[in-house]
């Protein structure tokens, strides 16, 4: 748990009850910058009232602002959303679900996670692979190229290549290159923690960088053919229970 009373007072002016916040973004990836804002993501409760009556609930709240000198984003979908997202095979919401930065839990959350663990398939692959090319699309556009787009390449592939391997979620970088043993990542995140000045890429580095984006690519493809993972998640039963179950036990909140 974090224990960083300015995140949880944001927390704590949520509209709705709340299944669990946890930190995503930089923070989580193991590279914040000292100017790096705390995204916060979790999951809210609509009330019985604000999801059958005319007058719906807000699906997705979003609240961005600064508390005591700390910038702080926050974004929680409502359950179903969210179940629903679980069930699409995006890796975000998994990275959110099982975030080891936790500022607010339930024994619900708990749940989650146990159910969550049987909607992983082979084919969240895919999501890795999406992200990890959108962010090198975005690597390769600016001039000279930033240090964090490329980090977030590096982040993203290994992700998908762990979770693939081993069914379990993990996002941060650090970590993950305990095993992957990629001798530049320590330097690039040096450069990004540095701040914007040192965050530039040399330009004789884009083709060394171009080479390995391609080669974690393709090992991440033959991580997935070759994976333990089943093809198709048997969570979604057990995911509608546990919505049915919060609706009905929280019908006024």
């Amino acid at each position: 748990m974090t224990h960083d009373e300015r995140l949880r007072q944001q927390v704590e002016a949520h509209p709705y009850p709340l299944l669990f916040v946890t930190i995503s973004g930089a923070h989580l990836y193991g590279f914040p910058s000292a100017d790096s804002d705390y995204d916060l993501r979790g999951v809210h409760l609509l009330p019985l009232a604000k999801v059958v009556g005319l007058e719906t609930g807000d699906e997705t709240i979003e609240k961005s602002g600064v508390n005591d000198g700390l910038e702080i984003d926050l974004v929680t979908h409502d359950a179903k959303k969210f179940f629903g997202l679980l069930l699409k095979k995006n890796g975000y919401v998994l990275e959110q679900l099982f975030s080891p930065l936790v500022v607010r839990t339930t024994p619900e959350h708990r749940e989650l996670k146990r159910i969550a663990a049987d909607c992983i398939t082979r084919h969240h692959a895919h999501h890795y692979l999406g992200f990890a090319a959108t962010q090198w699309k975005l690597f390769n556009k600016e001039s000279p190229p930033r240090v964090k787009p490329l980090l977030y390449v590096y982040r993203v592939l290994l992700t998908g290549i762990h979770l693939m391997r081993t069914g379990w979620v993990e996002a941060n970088l650090l970590k993950l290159n305990e095993s992957a043993r990629l001798p530049y990542i320590e330097e690039l995140i040096e450069r990004k923690v540095a701040g914007a000045e040192k965050g530039l890429l040399p330009a004789a580095d884009l083709a060394f960088h171009r080479q390995d984006y391609e080669r974690l690519i393709a090992e991440l493809e033959l991580a997935a053919a070759a994976s333990a993972l089943p093809e198709r998640t048997s969570g979604r039963a057990a995911l509608d229970t546990l919505l049915v179950r919060l609706r009905i036990g929280h019908p006024a909140a």
